[in-house]
Order: C-alpha cells, then structure tokens, then sequence
C-alpha cells in the first residue's frame, strides 16, 4: 500500500493523535516522527529499507533520516528504554505517557507495511520492543 511523494497524512496524523491520546495534529506529527526515529535506529538496515519502501515519503524519510557511522543495536534493548528515547525524542518526559503515541504510530504503520514485512520488523526488534509492535 505504498503511496507517492506528497501524499495526504492527514488521516494518519489525526488517528495517531486519538489512538495516541494527543491534543492536536502537530503533537501527533511530533510523535509520529520520534517514533519512527526510534524504530529506524533499533531495525536491520535491509528492514529498515523494506520498511520504507512500504510507507509514504515523508514517514519514510523520518524512518530512514537518522545514520549512525558506529552504531551497534541492542538486540536486547528494554521497552522502557526504547520509549525513554522516543519520549525525549519527542520533547516529552513522560516516559509511561510514551507508550500511547508509540502504540498508535506502530499500529498505523503496520497497515501501510503488510504482513510479511510486519513480521521481519518484529524479528529484527529485542524481544521487548517486538511485543510493542506486535501489540500494537
């Protein structure tokens, strides 16, 4: 369900800010974005690619945009930790807050990705952030 440059996220944006218990779009923006930051840093590079080439430009480039010249994933990686970046991120400090917009954002991308690329994103997460995704 890939979509073109310029495409409408407006229904994306107002669902991540109901599911995400949001007040506006532009907070839900600001979620969505650190969110898909987090998940492009803790995700296999050709995941990540799969990921991408599933979503609209602009989600995509949110995914993708953060590059690490040494950056070692924890495969490992605790959920609590995973929303403390995500929270910060976001210019949140709410770190128990954060798994709302999280939930939200995974379950919106989820349906622009399939179900076979839903699945190799769970496989390429720690177990901890995989049940999140898989929640969601």
């Amino acid at each position: 369900m890939s979509q073109s440059n310029g495409a409408d996220l407006t229904g994306y944006y107002k669902r991540v800010e109901e599911n995400g218990h949001l007040r506006t779009e532009e907070i839900a923006q600001q979620w969505s974005t650190a969110v898909l930051r987090a998940l492009g840093m803790n995700l296999d590079g050709g995941t990540k690619k799969d990921l991408a080439k599933t979503l609209p430009d602009e989600l995509a480039f949110d995914l993708t945009r953060k590059f690490w010249l040494l950056h070692f994933r924890d495969k490992n990686k605790p959920r609590d930790v995973f929303l403390k970046e995500v929270a910060r991120m976001s210019g949140n400090t709410d770190v128990q807050f954060a798994v709302y917009p999280t939930r939200a954002v995974f379950h919106e991308v989820k349906g622009y990705a399939g179900e076979e690329v839903t699945n190799d994103v769970a496989e390429s997460l720690s177990p901890e952030i995989s049940a999140l995704w898989q929640e969601a």
